[in-house]
């Protein structure tokens, strides 16, 4: 696949969908609110993770299972909706504790629950997976080769185009809000942001129907 042109489209779209605001995007917009860009990239990288998880999972066919059985996406839409209004009332009550989310006196542990929560974030969306489902196979071209494999690779690029986009945002974000984030009552309302934008994500991702 060396057309320049099928590169060209194939980028263009991958952009523009990335650039959608969506669930993954905002959830990296807002932990970037709260934490910071470290946290905010950590979050990005944790996305993408489980976005590599069901390209994967398109690419061996199995991603077909949530674009046909409706009772598994619903009953992983109602999962995913459930963890993030977990994760929106955790952030609302550190920020009525009068904590942050993040406590810089455990940067690790902070870390590692950012990222982890971003992959769970991507992975219990099923609109991801028949997303990529419905999306990389119009860029297949069976003559070219082994189709799960150019399922795969094509996968990975979207995934790649999603990292820039995501830590673009990440930079641009906080570097918006670090004089906000240093004062503790700014901070609170920062919480109280991310709180409210995942219980927004989570109820929409239980409304949302099948494609």
């Amino acid at each position: 696949m060396s057309d320049p042109f099928f590169w060209m489209v194939f980028f263009s779209a991958a952009l523009a969908l990335n650039l959608s605001p969506g669930p993954d995007l905002l959830y990296v917009f807002s932990r970037t609110l709260s934490g910071g860009r470290r946290i905010g990239i950590i979050s990005a990288c944790g996305v993408c993770s489980g976005a590599l998880v069901h390209v994967v999972f398109a690419a061996l066919g199995i991603s077909a299972i949530l674009a046909t059985s409706a009772m598994a996406f619903t009953v992983v839409k109602y999962v995913g909706a459930a963890y993030l209004l977990y994760l929106g009332f955790q952030a609302l009550r550190s920020a009525g504790a009068g904590g942050t989310l993040m406590p810089k006196a455990v940067p690790q542990a902070s870390a590692w629950k950012a990222y982890r929560q971003g992959v769970l974030v991507d992975l219990l969306n099923p609109k991801a997976a028949i997303f990529f489902m419905a999306f990389l196979p119009q860029f297949v071209r069976p003559e070219h080769g082994a189709v799960p494999l150019q399922l795969l690779v094509l996968g990975v690029l979207v995934v790649v185009v999603a990292i820039v986009v995501e830590c673009a945002l990440v930079l641009l974000a906080a570097r918006a809000t670090t004089a906000l984030r240093s004062n503790p009552a700014v901070s609170q309302w920062l919480d109280r942001a991310l709180g409210s934008i995942l219980i927004g994500l989570g109820i929409r991702l239980g409304l949302s129907e099948r494609i």
